[in-house]
């Protein structure tokens, strides 16, 4: 939930590429996606996911 993401954002647990998140406002743009089209993301330490994307 949103508040949930706050809470983790505040509290430096979301990184995007490896790169803490400090805005919650923060939008993943073309220019975060490596060579291949993905984002790593990770929230706390055990949940990681690796977004793709397409078009």
């Amino acid at each position: 939930a949103r508040g949930g993401a706050g809470r983790l954002i505040k509290g430096g647990g979301i990184q995007l590429n490896d790169a803490k998140v400090t805005d919650e406002g923060a939008t993943v743009t073309a220019a975060d996606l490596t060579n291949d089209g993905a984002a790593k993301l990770t929230a706390g330490k055990k949940r990681h996911a690796l977004v793709r994307a397409e078009g």
